[in-house]
């Protein structure tokens, strides 16, 4: 019998670090049980550099990872939406379809040092991974 996979869509106001961070860091930890996605309410131009930096300390896959509003994936059959700052969870679109919501909220590290990336990035490991399992009911 084969697990069923859930798509899960990390949702930020900018799209740019925390919600890049989660999406990587959630289909490295917890592939190929979900395959995360994120986006924005009001997305940046591009990753931050301190971000794509911090994931690739760690070995994570960067390529691919760019800023998109939720638009882009409103046609996505989402399972669960994690939102990883307050804005962003204030200004949640509606989907077509009810989903479940979480909130786990996360420092912005924006124009701050590497170090401040690597904190939140390590947080987001600590924090968002048993989140999304216990949410979906994965094991550990």
């Amino acid at each position: 019998m084969t697990a069923r996979s859930f798509n899960i869509l990390v949702l930020c106001t900018g799209n740019s670090c925390r919600s890049q961070m989660g999406e990587a860091i959630l289909n490295h930890e917890l592939g190929p049980q979900v395959r995360a996605l994120s986006a924005g309410t009001a997305p940046q131009s591009h990753v931050a550099e301190g971000a794509i930096e911090a994931l690739r300390q760690l070995g994570l896959p960067t390529e691919g990872l760019h800023p998109k509003t939720v638009d882009a994936v409103m046609d996505e059959p989402i399972d669960l939406v994690v939102s990883v700052c307050d804005h962003a969870r204030e200004s949640c679109p509606l989907f077509p379809k009810a989903v479940r919501r979480i909130h786990v909220g996360f420092h912005d590290p924006h124009g701050e040092s590497l170090d401040s990336f690597i904190a939140v990035r390590d947080d987001i490991r600590a924090r968002l991974v048993p989140a999304v399992r216990a949410a979906l009911g994965l094991e550990a």
